[in-house]
């Protein structure tokens, strides 16, 4: 079952939709999905729809709600592709990581009791995954492709739990210095762990599109699924 529900913000001053995938029955935990700069789009929707057919509750917060509520763009479209960088670049990330922990708080609500709830993010989403490792009570957190993460090292002191990386090694938006300063910088936090994808390019696992690779999305999202099996 899926829909767009409000969730409020933590300060319960306004309110912001997610779109959420129930399983069947009762889930085992909860992922918290966050978007690329294109927004909950039709690819992010079906990421949502996998983890509920898998048994999680699944929850994509609109983090653009702020600037445009219900941005849907696509990749494959460079006017589409300017209008997302737009997006990206007015959005405040301390707010959104706000409101990905007001998700996580959502989640963890309907979950019960010692319910837990995982965060896995996608380019934006994977830079953003890696902040609410370090800001938010999440139980595990993965991030696809993330962009500036070498920029954020000086916050992993603040990491507690489990914390999943995937690194296309032809990143156009992740150069080669940077992946060097992630590795050398992250080797030694016990809480983290990187897989690189030797010669893939930014959003190899998008759902659909031309930026998607089949063989290197299904091993990604396989080490993803046995992470949080592991871990929620």
């Amino acid at each position: 079952m899926t829909a767009y529900t409000p969730i409020p913000t933590l300060e319960g001053d306004a309110s912001f939709d997610a779109y959420i995938a129930r399983p069947a029955g009762k889930p085992k935990a909860a992922i918290i999905v966050i978007q690329e700069i294109f927004g909950v789009n039709e690819g992010i929707r079906r990421k949502c729809d996998h983890w509920a057919q898998q048994g999680y509750l699944a929850v994509a917060p609109d983090l653009f709600w702020r600037d445009q509520p219900h941005v849907e763009l696509d990749a494959d479209k460079p006017e589409e592709f300017q209008t997302a960088l737009s997006h990206m670049q007015r959005m405040d990330q301390d707010l959104a990581i706000r409101d990905i922990e007001a998700a996580i708080k959502a989640a963890r609500a309907e979950l019960g009791e010692g319910g837990k709830v995982g965060v896995v993010g996608y380019c934006l989403g994977g830079r953003l995954a890696f902040m609410a490792a370090c800001r938010t009570d999440g139980d595990a957190f993965v991030g696809y492709y993330g962009v500036g993460i070498d920029n954020l090292l000086g916050e992993q002191h603040a990491i507690g739990k489990p914390v999943l990386l995937h690194i296309p090694t032809a990143d156009g938006f992740v150069p080669p210095e940077a992946q060097k300063k992630m590795h050398e910088g992250l080797k030694d936090n016990r809480h983290v762990t990187l897989h690189d994808y030797e010669g893939l390019d930014h959003g190899f696992a998008a759902e659909m599109g031309n930026r998607r690779n089949d063989a290197a999305a299904q091993l990604a999202d396989q080490r993803t699924a046995d992470f949080f099996a592991q871990n929620l």
